[in-house]
């Protein structure tokens, strides 16, 4: 998790322009002030590139906080994870 935690802190840092030690598993919208509905898209955006994956509406919509940002994007790379596997 840890792993994962840091390259969302750098999908934050270039989405939000705010240092990366600043967003922990507990940071909400309310604590970065631009984390609104346009900056979510911006985040979004970050996370995709950040990671080389891309998210659905559903999966969106579910990122309300960092905590479960962590745990969709952690989900998603098992899942890409084990389809390599099965190759």
């Amino acid at each position: 998790m840890q792993h994962v935690l840091a390259r969302v802190q750098r999908a934050f840092s270039a989405a939000f322009d705010t240092d990366p030690g600043s967003i922990t598993i507990n940071t909400v919208p309310g604590d970065i002030r631009a984390w609104d509905s346009m900056g979510h898209v911006t985040l979004a955006s970050s996370l995709e590139q950040e990671f080389a994956v891309t998210f659905d509406v559903d999966e969106l919509m579910e990122m309300e906080n960092v905590r479960e940002i962590v745990r969709i994007v952690q989900a998603k790379l098992a899942r890409f994870d084990q389809a390599v596997a099965c190759r």
